[in-house]
């Protein structure tokens, strides 16, 4: 199946509520307390991964004693950043950054809270070379990586853990990545599969932005 050049054959599509997906991009405490800081903020150049990848994937999140599913494919050259999320087996969310301008369709069903650029955010910090990483941190932020177990702290403190099923210093987005982000209070697990058609070199590119359904 393709949408929106994207391979999609190898997951099924779940029929899952929209307002339950993507529950991870949320930036508020649980039970109404005050909002906790803002994100990171990480916007890298798709080119600094570093590869060019094709994948589908599906993601598992945990928050609050709830689990909820979704499907998704990425897609990532050196000049462009692609996914696209699915339920039901129709679009519900749509990314293209080129490094300068991020640009996301959504399902007007879609939580608010869901917001582009906290899955970009999670995503780069899964995928991307520490040192890519580490060049665009603020002051007070680090990161390092012990073995299969990738760390990032404010002022010494963990913010978010990352286990990694193989090795994350060669082909991270291999096998099965686990994020706890203890800032956001959740868990999510992302199991992938390489669409070896897409390791290919990146042909023409083209920045038009995401189309609706």
């Amino acid at each position: 199946m393709q949408l929106g050049g994207f391979r999609l054959a190898g997951w099924r599509s779940l029929g899952l509520p929209l307002s339950a997906l993507l529950l991870a991009a949320c930036a508020t405490q649980p039970g109404g307390q005050a909002p906790v800081p803002a994100r990171l903020g990480l916007k890298l150049a798709p080119a600094t991964l570093g590869a060019n990848i094709s994948l589908q994937q599906h993601l598992t999140v945990e928050r609050n004693g709830r689990i909820d599913q979704l499907d998704a494919a990425l897609e990532i050259d050196q000049q462009q950043f692609n996914m696209v999320g699915l339920a039901f087996g129709q679009r519900v969310l749509t990314l293209h950054y080129d490094g300068e301008t991020l640009q996301s369709w959504r399902h007007p069903m879609l939580p608010s809270q869901v917001r582009a650029e906290d899955v970009l955010e999670d995503t780069q910090l899964t995928l991307w070379p520490l040192a890519a990483i580490r060049s665009a941190l603020p002051a007070g932020w680090d990161i390092q990586q012990q073995g299969l177990t990738r760390t990032l702290s404010l002022q010494s403190e963990p913010v978010m853990v990352i286990n990694y099923s193989s090795d994350s210093k060669t082909a991270p987005w291999s096998g099965k990545i686990e994020l706890n982000n203890l800032r956001y209070h959740y868990r999510l697990t992302i199991d992938s599969v390489s669409d070896a058609a897409g390791d290919a070199p990146a042909g023409p590119v083209t920045n038009a932005a995401p189309a609706a359904p």
